[in-house]
C-alpha cells in the first residue's frame, strides 16, 4: 500500500508573487494618505495648542485680576518681540503691561518651538496681552495669525482672537510665507 503524499507546506512562486503586488499597489496608495493624515493632524494639534494657551492666558487674566501677556518665545524668561512665533510661546504676568518678561513678573507656561517644520506667524501683533476684564488690550481689530506647513496657506490654519479676546481656528491660513 502505498503513502498518501504529504500536505504541501508553503507558497508557491506565484503566490508570492501576487501577495508582493498587492502589497505594493497598497502602499502606494496608503503611504501619501497616511503622510496627509500626519501633517493634518500636527497642524490641528499646534492650532489647538495656541488657542489653548491664549485660553488660559484669559483665564487667568481674569481669575487673578491682573494683565497676562503671551508673546512668542526668544528662550524661557524673553519674548521675540516679532510676528514670529514658531520658536515657541510664552505666558507671563504683565504688572507694568510693557509686553516684555521684567524683574517680579511671573512666568506661568513656557512651550517649545514647532515641530515639523511648521510656521506659526501673527498678523501683526508681536503680543497678546488681556486685562483683568479678560479683554484684549488692544481691541483695536481681530488678531489673525497663520499656522502653516509645507503644503501652503490652503492646508494651514487661521487662528483669530477677536477684540474680546476670545480664540478661533479655520481651515486655511490667512498667508503662508
Amino acid at each position: 500500500m502505498a503513502d498518501a503524499p504529504a500536505a504541501s507546506r508553503g507558497f508557491t512562486l506565484i503566490e508570492l508573487m501576487v501577495t508582493l503586488a498587492i502589497a505594493a499597489v497598497l502602499l502606494t496608495v496608503a503611504v501619501p494618505n497616511f503622510i496627509t493624515f500626519i501633517q493634518n493632524n500636527r497642524l490641528a494639534s499646534q492650532a489647538n495648542d495656541l488657542v489653548s494657551m491664549l485660553n488660559y492666558a484669559r483665564s487667568e487674566a481674569i481669575k487673578r485680576g491682573v494683565r497676562i501677556t503671551v508673546c512668542g518665545r526668544a528662550s524661557n524668561t524673553a519674548c521675540t518681540g516679532t510676528i514670529n512665533w514658531d520658536t515657541g510661546l510664552l505666558v507671563f504676568i504683565d504688572n507694568d503691561g510693557d509686553g516684555t518678561v521684567g524683574a517680579g513678573e511671573t512666568i506661568l507656561q513656557v512651550r517649545p518651538g514647532l515641530e515639523g517644520g511648521n510656521t506659526l506667524t501673527a498678523g501683526a501683533s508681536t503680543r497678546i496681552t488681556y486685562q483683568s476684564s479678560g479683554f484684549r488690550s488692544d481691541p483695536g481689530g481681530n488678531d489673525i495669525f497663520s499656522l502653516c506647513d509645507t503644503r501652503g496657506a490652503a492646508s494651514g490654519r487661521s487662528i483669530t482672537v477677536n477684540p474680546q479676546g476670545r480664540a478661533t481656528t479655520t481651515l486655511g491660513a490667512a498667508a503662508c510665507p
